[in-house]
């Protein structure tokens, strides 16, 4: 097979990991942006999301699709309403000072890592998709003349729904963002605490909302993703790695840059872990960070601090 249809495959895969990557993002810069938070107990979320789906795709036990739909409400809304409760009962407690939130939520980290262990177990588990089917990709010969169909190119229509599914969330996000009260008030919170607070906007609850629902959007994007890879325990720790370095290469806070800065570290490592390693993609991410750092501290599309 010519170097083109392999480029296809990895583009497509890497696809995939984009879209739920910038699902996990977004949450994790709406929650910086708004609350100046560095929640790095944000994996844990995308953590409980899979595991959820799990509990429910298994409890339900009928079609696939049936536990799968389930999931996609139950998940989200269990790990909003653990977020809730730790934003209520740790993060309010120490005034969202940002030296005790990274310690705080360390901890919110640890105990939701081994509360998973102890009621989940430390087996990988698998989620069986809704649907599988083989969908073949055609490629153009152009020395020939003609489509055709190499073996061993193609995709499923499970991880196109995937695509598909993160960009209509996405652009609700944007909707919820930029066309609701909700999103208003959240975007004044952002800008100025104190004049909002003034203009009777509860911050609290905003705060409290806000944290629940960016641990939401990470729970729904493990939802996507468990029934491609198996839902395991320990398996934040790549979503929050990854999640941080596109939040710092697309500008803290800024989510127009992180959903840009999502697809390109997606695609990116999709199309490296196909070619090379998975390795050499996180490296490759890592030393982008440190050039944007050095380059442009405040992100693509970021604000310079006044």
């Amino acid at each position: 097979m010519d170097f083109g249809p392999y480029l296809l495959l990895a583009s497509l895969e890497g696809a995939v990991g984009a879209a739920v990557l910038a699902l996990t993002a977004v949450g994790l810069s709406l929650v910086f942006g708004v609350m100046r938070v560095v929640n790095v107990a944000h994996g844990e979320f995308y953590m409980i999301g899979a595991v959820v789906a799990w509990f429910v795709a298994t409890t339900v036990g009928t079609h696939p699709a049936l536990g799968f739909v389930a999931a996609l409400i139950v998940a989200p809304l269990v790990a909003a309403i653990i977020a809730i409760a730790a934003d209520r009962l740790v993060l309010k407690r120490v005034n969202y000072d940002p030296e005790a939130t990274i310690v705080a939520t360390i901890g919110i980290l640890y105990i939701i890592q081994q509360a998973a262990l102890m009621g989940y177990g430390p087996e990988a588990r698998p989620v069986e998709p809704p649907f599988n089917h083989r969908i073949a990709l055609p490629w153009y010969d152009f020395a020939a003349g003609e489509w055709f169909y190499p073996w061993g190119l193609g995709t499923t229509s499970y991880k196109l729904f995937v695509i598909a599914v993160a960009i209509v969330l996405l652009l609700g996000f944007w909707a919820l963002m930029t066309r609701t009260k909700v999103g208003l008030v959240m975007r004044a919170t952002q800008l100025d605490w104190d004049m909002a607070q003034a203009f009777g906007i509860p911050v609290d609850r905003v705060y409290a909302l806000v944290f629940g629902f960016g641990a939401a959007l990470a729970a729904l994007a493990a939802v996507l993703i468990v029934p491609i890879q198996q839902a395991h325990y320990l398996m934040g720790g790549d979503p929050l790695l990854l999640s941080f370095i596109v939040v710092i290469i697309g500008g803290l806070g800024s989510v127009r840059g992180t959903v840009v800065a999502a697809i390109l570290i997606g695609m990116s490592d999709g199309i490296i872990s196909v070619f090379f390693t998975p390795t050499l993609a996180k490296i490759i991410a890592t030393m982008v960070v440190a050039l944007v750092l050095v380059f442009r501290p405040q992100g693509l599309f970021g604000t310079k601090a006044a």
